[in-house]
């Protein structure tokens, strides 16, 4: 009786060839992906142990460099650039140039073109997790609300009901179908991928979103806090974006105290040096003290915090709540710099998004905390109207309506009526978009 020394290549828990890998490489690259998905754990780690039990190991390097890339963050994506480098002499199989192609890309500051080679990836190879993640999470840095949705959507049947990772592509498809506004059927989704996976943070957050954006805040604050075992355990990546989530509901309910406290606490305690919670920190921080609420010297720390991402050449969402904590610091000069670098030759399309969209954006919010209340409004009011084209979720850019209409009333301008009755009109039993409108009629009540 014969035997064979013929062995098959290692493959992915979802059955993609995994060139240059061990069965123990493997392993630890299906441990990594699970991280990535679940946002909890340390999937760098892995990749690390992965590349050490097999150094030629395509893939791992290529997610290692996704997951730098997609940190936002300078000095991470200048790691991703040296690590793309060294894959250009590797043998590499046709799903690892793919990726490679996409990736260069991306770090080029083509986000749209990256996201398209992508979306081509996946339909050839519609298994490969890496690539559907890197992808959803660029269409999210891009405001591609129909992407967010469609990428997934293609993907979904040749992903059967027991195939690992599955409950990641639902969370997923949850969250693009918000962002276009099925909010029942990203519910559902959303709900029905927790159940297959309790640790989902980004299905839960999918569900969150849904009750932002249709104005549930004390459902938010329900589903938040009955869920938070899952969401907000030690090692959990997403918890601080999930806490802010958490302190919109109680902003919305005119409860600054509690989002402030949320501020100190989760969101801000920590202190965090990851260019996505600043981010959040910034957003709220900033809404909170719009609202006329003391906010000491947390500006001071925060900024700091900022000064080893803002460049304003990577991400200009980043800049941008980069420029938010500068304002609130009084570190004029800082915003000044930001400004500066957008006015370069940059032909790439991020450098295209901040000449047209950040540097309108920081010169708003610039107005505004100067006082400058009228040319606030000019700014953001044509701000507003192509923020869609770079930049996060309808709740995170909801913060330019907030302070147009902020800016609006402080001005007593006609359009803080008009602009008021407009966010009632998404969120009838918002308290806060009412205290809006009441402010904004106030002038005109005094007058008649």
């Amino acid at each position: 009786m014969g035997f064979s020394l013929i062995t098959r290549p290692a493959t992915d828990a979802q059955g993609n060839a995994l060139a240059g890998a061990t069965t123990d490489a493997a392993a630890a690259y299906d441990a990594a992906q699970r991280a990535f998905s679940l946002y909890t754990g340390d999937p760098l780690a892995e990749l690390d142990r992965a590349l050490m039990i097999a150094p030629r190991f395509g893939m791992a390097r290529l997610l290692k460099a996704w997951l730098l890339t997609l940190a936002t963050e300078p000095e991470a994506a200048a790691e991703a650039r040296r690590l793309a480098a060294s894959l250009r002499d590797w043998p590499l199989g046709e799903r690892e140039r793919s990726h490679l192609a996409a990736l260069d890309l991306v770090l080029a500051g083509e986000w749209t073109r990256g996201a398209d080679a992508l979306a081509r990836h996946s339909m050839t190879w519609p298994r490969d997790l890496a690539a559907l993640q890197a992808g959803h999470l660029i269409d999210f840095y891009r405001a591609g609300a129909r992407e967010l949705r469609d990428r997934i959507a293609r993907a979904l049947p040749a992903w059967g009901r027991g195939m690992p990772g599955r409950s990641a592509l639902l969370g997923m498809h949850a969250f693009g179908l918000e962002e276009c506004g099925a909010y029942a059927a990203a519910e559902e989704t959303g709900r029905a991928a927790i159940e297959a996976e309790p640790l989902d943070c980004w299905a839960h957050h999918a569900v969150t979103h849904v009750m932002e954006m249709q104005g549930r805040p004390a459902d938010g604050i329900a589903w938040m806090a009955g869920r938070e075992a899952h969401w907000a355990g030690e090692g959990n990546f997403f918890q601080v974006h999930n806490w802010w989530h958490r302190a919109l509901f109680h902003l919305d309910l005119e409860e600054a105290d509690r989002a402030l406290a949320l501020y100190d606490g989760p969101v801000r305690g920590a202190r965090s040096e990851v260019a996505l919670d600043l981010v959040d920190a910034s957003a709220l921080l900033w809404r909170v003290w719009t609202q006329g609420v003391d906010v000491g010297d947390r500006w001071v720390e925060l900024s700091s915090a900022w000064d080893a991402h803002a460049d304003g050449r990577l991400y200009p969402f980043n800049d941008w709540h980069a420029a938010m904590a500068y304002l609130g610091a009084g570190r004029a000069g800082e915003v000044d710099r930001l400004l500066a670098a957008y006015r370069g030759d940059d032909p790439s399309e991020v450098a295209g998004w901040a000449r047209r969209t950040g540097a309108a954006l920081i010169e708003g919010f610039a107005a505004f905390a100067a006082g400058r209340h009228e040319r606030a409004v000019e700014h953001l009011m044509g701000a507003r109207a192509i923020s869609g084209a770079f930049g996060g979720s309808h709740a995170q850019r909801d913060v330019i309506d907030w302070t147009l209409t902020e800016a609006a009333v402080r001005a007593r301008l006609p359009a803080a009526t008009a602009l008021a009755s407009e966010r009632l009109a998404l969120k009838p039993h918002s308290p806060v978009n009412a205290a809006f409108l009441r402010r904004a009629q106030a002038p005109l009540a005094a007058a008649s």
